[in-house]
């Protein structure tokens, strides 16, 4: 064989350009290699170095025959390619052969995307539009509430968005993908980030990363040691994991997460507080502070028998009065700090950067069960800190407050957590947030284990959820998982072509069948992105895999696949538009039509049982997602009406129906509106949300308020918030509810503010 290469060394291959270089048979060696690579998995090992040592002889003899042997001293990329393919064809390689035929099928797509001359002049008209247009002009600036597509970070993330997104279509995925996502067929969400491989969003475990402290890449941080340090380093996470990931961050149980920094807290405010009041008396002398501070340390819990110290004073009322004095000032120095390291918590992560320092980090916090006297005053303060706003008013947008409600917990007015669930819909009646999910419902509820924190739900702020778990039933958990990646089926188009808005009848039948074939395709599109999660590697990832936030991954090796540790999140196939679905199909959306309602259900319930057949048949999380209307409902919306022109109730407006909701055009009770949408949450196991829009200031009907939320509850809603107005002062930019006078600046309603008091104003508030 070694004479064969030698013989064959003299012959010239021909680049794709037309560039002649000499020959080197280490490069077909690494081709084969890299196809057969593309097929392996940690879990088997099909294939070896003698299986690629064979089809590399075979080629090189191939060669040899066919070229050298004829005298033939040139040879083509594309030549050496198909002996390769016929090879592993030949040899019964069927899965490399395939895999390796995509791959060059893949590239070709992508020189022919960057080649051909009317892609090129589109794709540099998008770019320019990125650079010179501001983002009101601009769809593309304005597609990530989270990033100021003005500032020049912002736009340089702009530009490599763009820049991934049309090598992603021309090279990372097939054509059939491509082109179902730019036909408006489905939407391949965060489709820019396909190439690095990053998952969606996580639920991040604090206790983990609390534990022995973390790296952020840049340094290491010792184990927090008081609620002060608990609340930054929380922030530092959430910034830091979502430099790994394309979507948001959240934090699944606060609550517990936190208490314990107040009870570090607390012990040390004890000390010093026993400490300085001995030190006015003559007392000090006769108190061993030594045994006093182990038997402090000992404390579990704010709330204890002060008896405990009793051999200690047991001689002396004015050293028991003491240690009383001292427990009272402890106890309120510590509830101060909280609210302090909760006000901070809630600052950070309004104003830190993440991602090149061009996004606000997206955050999400759930709470309201920790019954603990350290969990509760986590809690209170919490909401407190929410409720005074930022440093002018404002609302707080991060991180999204998600209050957990749950019977026997906070929900009835014999519940521990009765005055904390009120709180909440106080603040929440002011400042928008917190939203509410409720454990309770059935489909939450069968996960959920009593004193196990761990398996109560966790929402991201946008509406993502995971907590069912089909790989291993024993880590049905919230904390360490999250969505890996998502994919949106445009609902009202499969109306339009089925339906009786542009048919003599409708065509159930034929919709059914096409929406299960568009799953199946949706399905093979979220594999062929989980398959390029999986070839990364845990370096990709430092502090998502290598800090151990994702579940699992503090066992992984430097070089091990990651399928044995992402195969715990999900992957969801969404949709977005059923209302005007409904309308194009049967004439009437559901809000209008208890017919419409039946169909409805009928149609998601049908997703979700694919979905739950594709678990079962990959042994993976598929899940169906009641996707968000943002940007994406009036993408699909300017396609549609190209296509079919304006259809009333459906392709007239700018934009498509949020999910499942009722149309907020469309004028409905709010009862009548909370039982239409409940029966959906269901379904979605993915995720989702149902809002209430209310008119005029709930602040001052907090008990109205509170109904409202008890309703969503009655009716099994999983995730529910209420909108209301929130005013903004124009003059000094308070956002909040405004009566007659403004409580940022003082300003009563059409007076006017000199320059003066504007500049007074901005001072104060720095």
């Amino acid at each position: 064989m070694v004479d064969i290469e030698d013989k064959i060394l003299a012959i010239t291959v021909v680049k794709r350009n037309g560039k002649k270089v000499d020959f080197d048979g280490s490069k077909i060696a690494v081709a084969i290699k890299k196809g057969f690579d593309s097929v392996a998995t940690e879990e088997e090992k099909k294939y070896n170095e003698k299986d690629i040592q064979k089809i590399y002889q075979k080629v090189i003899k191939r060669i040899d025959k066919e070229f050298v042997s004829k005298d033939i001293d040139k040879i083509k990329i594309e030549e050496i390619q198909d002996l390769i393919e016929e090879e592993l064809k030949k040899n019964d390689y069927e899965d490399v052969y395939e895999s390796f035929s995509e791959y060059r099928e893949r590239r070709s797509a992508s020189r022919q995307a960057f080649s051909d001359e009317k892609k090129m002049h589109k794709f540099l008209k998008s770019i320019e539009s990125l650079g010179l247009k501001s983002a009101s002009e601009e769809d593309s600036k304005r597609e990530n509430a989270n990033i100021d597509g003005n500032s020049a970070m912002g736009t340089m993330l702009q530009y490599g968005s763009t820049v991934s997104k049309e090598f992603a279509k021309a090279y990372l995925m097939k054509k059939k993908f491509a082109e179902a996502h730019d036909a408006g067929d489905i939407h391949i969400h965060d489709m820019d980030f396909l190439a690095m491989g990053t998952t969606t969003c996580m639920q991040i475990d604090l206790n983990k990363l609390f534990k022995n402290g973390f790296s952020t890449g840049h340094g290491y941080l010792r184990p927090p040691k008081d609620i002060i340090s608990y609340g930054a380093l929380a922030a530092i996470a959430i910034q830091s994991n979502q430099n790994d990931q394309h979507g948001g961050q959240s934090i699944p149980a606060f609550d517990y997460y936190m208490a314990p920094g107040v009870l570090m807290t607390f012990k040390k405010q004890f000390k010093q507080s026993i400490y300085e009041l001995l030190d006015f008396t003559d007392f000090i002398s006769f108190v061993n502070m030594d045994k006093v501070a182990k038997e402090i340390d000992k404390l579990t819990s704010i709330e204890f028998d002060m008896n405990i110290f009793e051999s200690i004073y047991k001689d002396s009322r004015e050293v028991k009065r003491i240690f009383e004095k001292a427990y009272d000032t402890a106890i309120a120095k510590t509830d101060r700090t909280t609210y302090q390291a909760m006000e901070a918590f809630v600052h950070n992560l309004n104003t830190m950067h993440s991602r090149a320092g061009a996004q606000v980090p997206f955050s999400s916090i759930n709470f309201g069960t920790d019954t603990s006297p350290e969990g509760r005053m986590v809690i209170k303060n919490y909401l407190l800190s929410v409720d005074a706003g930022l440093g002018k008013g404002e609302t707080p947008i991060f991180p999204i407050s998600i209050f957990k409600v749950k019977e026997g917990v906070n929900y009835n007015k014999e519940d521990p957590n009765y005055d904390l669930f009120k709180l909440s819909c106080k603040v929440s009646a002011k400042r928008l947030f917190p939203n509410f999910s409720f454990i309770d419902s059935p489909f939450n509820k069968q996960y959920y284990k009593e004193g196990d924190f761990t398996t109560e739900v966790g929402y991201m702020g946008c509406r993502t959820r995971v907590l069912g778990n089909v790989v291993d039933p024993n880590k049905a958990v919230t904390p360490g998982r999250g969505n890996l990646s998502f994919t949106t089926i445009n609902l009202p188009r499969l109306g339009i072509k089925h339906g009786i808005i542009t048919n003599e009848k409708t065509d159930l039948n034929g919709f059914f069948e096409e929406l299960g074939n568009l799953m199946d395709m949706v399905k093979d599109q979220l594999l062929e992105r989980f398959e390029i999660q999986c070839s990364k590697k845990m370096y990709n990832f430092p502090f998502l895999l290598g800090q151990g936030v994702w579940l699992d991954s503090e066992k992984l090796k430097p070089n091990d696949r990651l399928r044995k540790i992402l195969k715990h999140g999900t992957l969801s196939i969404g949709f977005i538009g059923l209302a005007e679905c409904l309308k194009a199909l049967i004439g009437k959306h559901h809000g209008e039509s208890d017919e419409a309602q039946k169909l409805g259900i009928k149609i998601i319930k049908f997703m979700r049982e694919k979905c739950d057949e594709y678990s079962k048949q990959y042994n993976l999380n598929f899940t169906c997602l009641a996707t968000p209307a943002e940007g994406l409902s009036g993408r699909f919306t300017g396609i549609d009406k190209a296509i079919y022109g304006r259809i009333k109730g459906v392709t007239d407006r700018e934009y498509y129906t949020n999910s499942f909701h009722v149309p907020v055009y469309y004028n409905i009770s709010v009862v009548d509106k909370i039982k239409k949408e409940a029966p959906y949450h269901e379904f979605t196991n993915a995720g989702h949300i149902s809002y209430i829009e209310l008119d005029g200031d709930t602040a001052n009907n907090v008990e109205a308020f509170e109904q409202i939320i008890r309703i969503m509850k009655e009716n099994n809603m999983g995730y529910a918030a209420i909108n209301h107005p929130v005013d903004r002062d124009p003059v000094c930019g308070y956002v909040g509810v405004i009566g007659d006078i403004c409580p940022g600046c003082g300003r009563h309603s059409g007076e006017g503010v000199s320059i003066e008091k504007i500049n007074s104003i901005n001072e104060c508030c720095r």
